[in-house]
């Protein structure tokens, strides 16, 4: 059945350079095809008539809050409210708190999470749309087809660090996943406000959970190629803390989780 609903989830700390420009670009994509249906891309369907955007500002000491307050509420296209904007402000709690915020909060009949800075360019949202047509979740993968990975423009040390989690991540957590942490994700609304409400960490670990979660459950999962541009200026920044934190939270994901069942399952 063709969804009737979408939401965009942008999570957002400290991106008043960056959010502007991002927001001016899906706007304009989705105002653009939304009106149109289907996208020209391979693999891409036709776009729900109702779109939603929702900025989740993560507790930003800049602007990035008043830039989106000052925007339009929505989006006017011939002539009708399209393309509705809303923001949701709350203390900084990083970005696994601020999209579970944000998934929980949408009511529409699918949602999805992209970065805020649009590395994964808005043309790729039909493709997820396709994918939640016959599954539950939509895993956007920077590795191609051919085997050839768009992380590859990242600086040396991203790549090898990201080889290190992944390597361990699909021992102990998520199996044949292999690109867990692309930030473009889509749900259909059950299936997010079941596995997001039980979502526990905020780290860049929350993906990795999240998939754990999806399996335990039993939920059918397509993992969809995507396009993707490294855009710098990441506030993330590799030092002993975060690779204790992370190195904790994939540990203890299943272990956190062990009691979760398949839906109609006892819990044990």
């Amino acid at each position: 059945m063709q969804p009737d609903s979408l939401t965009i989830v942008l999570p957002a700390f400290n991106e008043e350079a960056r959010l502007g420009p991002a927001l001016d670009e899906l706007f304009g994509y989705l105002g653009r095809h939304g009106a149109q249906g289907r996208d020209g891309a391979p693999g891409a369907a036709a776009l729900p008539a109702d779109i939603r955007v929702l900025v989740v500002d993560d507790g930003s000491t800049d602007g990035t809050a008043a830039l989106v307050r000052a925007r339009p509420e929505a989006v006017t296209l011939e002539g009708a409210r399209y393309l509705p904007l809303a923001l949701i402000s709350m203390p900084h709690g990083g970005k696994g708190a601020a999209v579970r915020a944000g998934m929980l909060a949408a009511d529409t009949d699918l949602v999805l999470f992209a970065d805020a800075d649009m590395a994964t360019p808005p043309d790729q949202v039909p493709l997820l749309v396709a994918a939640l047509a016959d599954h539950d979740l939509a895993l956007g993968s920077r590795i191609q087809p051919d085997g050839s990975d768009m992380r590859a423009s990242q600086p040396s040390y991203r790549r090898l660090l990201g080889k290190a989690f992944h390597l361990l991540a699909s021992v102990w957590a998520v199996g044949p996943v292999q690109d867990t942490q692309c930030g473009f994700k889509g749900f259909t609304r059950e299936a997010a406000h079941d596995l997001f409400a039980r979502q526990l960490l905020t780290s860049i670990v929350f993906d990795v959970e999240l998939i754990y979660l999806a399996r335990r459950r039993g939920y059918r999962i397509a993992v969809v190629p995507i396009r993707w541009s490294d855009k710098r200026g990441s506030r993330m920044h590799p030092g002993p803390g975060l690779a204790l934190r992370v190195a904790w939270d994939l540990l203890r994901t299943p272990l956190i989780h062990r009691r979760v069942a398949r839906p109609g399952a006892p819990s044990r």
